[in-house]
């Protein structure tokens, strides 16, 4: 069994081909930067984020959600400082007009590190070897800023009334932060949690989902007391986790990744504080428990120059993508920068009533644990795909949780039409609680090829001896094995099998 090194454009087609994901518009040439999930690809992102929600809301007593409104005041984002700072560095073409992302266009052409580099070093590198427009052959003017943001319009009066499609999703949890506090009578440290579209017009959108100019994003914002932001709770649970550590002064002196656990990144001081490394870890277990590679994953601490502007430390979760270490997750201690702001903008107390020392406190978000739907959909996609030569197909082993399909359901043959009937009514019973397929069409190994190839942990067959005893074949995806039980059975067996226990131990072996 072999684990390609897919290329991120064969991952497209394979997406395509299979019904994950669709090229926008693709009937009228498509339109850069914008994907259509079809009737896998949004069963998979949608357990995607259930399973997300589920882990980091619905499971933890400090942390609730919200749904924000996608247009906002546009207030909220000159207080963020997205008007006059969400920018990317932009290189046109002065002889067609193309325009390209001058540090990507440094980075894959040179082979070096772009973070924190200037306006003015990236244009001297440009100039220096006399990079050329890719499209045209045509000279490159200066590198200049962009701002990334989408505008609209709210109203009938053109030009007076401009507002913003969100560029993230951070923004409308500080905005609500006080009532949300109130509300649900959160006491320090909380989280405020949100699943839900962005929107960036990015110059030169690429590598299919990873960068995309609508998406979707799932983000915590994490509030503590600014005076207990080393008090971590729950840092116990994570101190032996190991992760792949880059930090900036490795990338400083040219060091090699190291793997270490969260208790040396403190106590050498590499995460500066318990409640980062405690969402480090916690998010990368995360992708872990639903079947990624844990060495696949590094963490990586954003160098001096690459900061944000309202960042006191960050680090990346990033992941080895077909193209090279790309960040998967951002994780920023924004401290109280965002709270100050709205507080300076709109003139509203946003500060919260300390009961322990009893004054008001503005608490500082110590952690953001923030990442892209899309990007973790890419993650599961490349790390579940396997190319099984004895049987000749691909099987994409994602984990059950995640699988787009549950169940297939077939009859041995289909020109027999009780046996016909007896699966129907197999498959009637099983959809009420989980997501199934029947399939007559083609050979019962075909029908299982085409199962294997979107993801489908279990294949339920009923055959002859279905008809005189009333049992089943269950089938495992990954090791083929299969087990014979009653039909009566299968969903108590179903979710044991689902929830990780093995196929071959839960009913009688079929040789």
């Amino acid at each position: 069994m072999e684990k390609p090194k897919l290329t991120i454009d064969e991952m497209a087609t394979f997406c395509k081909r299979k019904g994950f994901v669709y090229p926008d518009s693709e009937i009228y040439g498509g339109i850069s930067g914008f994907y259509d999930f079809g009737h896998l690809g949004v069963e998979l992102k949608n357990n995607i984020k259930q399973e997300w929600w589920k882990t980091f809301v619905q499971q933890r007593d400090d942390i609730v959600g919200i749904d924000g409104s996608i247009i906002t005041h546009p207030m909220i984002w000159k207080a963020s400082g997205h008007i006059g700072g969400f920018t990317d560095v932009l290189v046109n073409c002065k002889k067609c007009g193309a325009r390209f992302r001058a540090d990507t266009l440094v980075e894959e052409k040179l082979k070096i590190p772009t973070a924190g580099m200037t306006i003015e070093g990236l244009t001297a590198e440009i100039k220096e070897h006399k990079f050329r427009c890719q499209k045209c052959g045509g000279e490159l003017g200066d590198v200049k800023k962009f701002n990334l943001m989408f505008t609209t319009q709210v109203g009938p009066i053109q030009n007076t009334s401009i507002a913003y499609l969100r560029p993230e999703t951070a923004q409308v949890i500080f905005a609500n932060f006080k009532l949300v506090q109130e509300n649900a009578r959160l006491k320090l440290p909380f989280g405020i949690a949100q699943i839900g579209k962005a929107f960036r017009n990015e110059i030169s959108p690429r590598d299919f989902l990873f960068r995309m100019r609508e998406f979707e994003q799932m983000e915590i914002e994490y509030f503590v007391h600014p005076e207990k932001q080393e008090e971590c709770l729950f840092i116990d649970e994570v101190l032996d986790y190991e992760l792949n550590v880059y930090s900036a002064e490795m990338q400083k002196n040219n060091k090699k990744i190291e793997k270490m656990p969260i208790k040396k990144t403190l106590e050498k001081k590499i995460i500066k504080t318990q409640w980062h490394a405690y969402w480090l870890a916690v998010m990368h277990k995360w992708f872990v428990s639903l079947g990624a590679n844990a060495e696949h994953f590094r963490i990586r601490q954003h160098v001096k120059d690459e900061l944000s502007h309202y960042a006191l430390d960050t680090w990346d979760l990033e992941y080895e993508f077909p193209f090279g270490w790309k960040e998967l997750q951002g994780l920023s201690n924004r401290t109280d920068f965002d709270l100050k702001q709205h507080i300076e903008h709109s003139k509203t107390d946003l500060s919260i009533f300390d009961e322990e020392t009893k004054k008001k406190i503005l608490p500082h978000v110590i952690c953001e644990p923030s990442q892209g739907v899309e990007r973790a959909f890419l993650v599961f996609m490349f790390d579940s795909y396997t190319y099984d030569k004895s049987r000749g197909n691909v099987v994409l082993k994602l984990h059950p949780k995640l699988a787009p399909v549950k169940v297939g359901v077939f009859p041995l043959v289909s020109n027999k039409a009780d046996l016909v009937k007896k699966a129907r009514d197999v498959y009637d019973e099983l959809k009420k609680e989980w997501t199934c397929v029947f399939d007559l069409s083609g050979s019962i190994g075909r029908r299982y090829s085409r199962q294997d190839e979107v993801g489908t942990p279990v294949c339920i067959t009923a055959d002859f001896q279905t008809l005189e005893d009333n049992t089943v074949t269950v089938r495992d995806r990954d090791t083929t094995e299969q087990i014979r039980v009653k039909i009566k059975e299968l969903n108590d067996i179903l979710r044991k099998f689902l929830d990780g226990e093995k196929l071959i131990k839960l009913g009688k072996v079929v040789k």
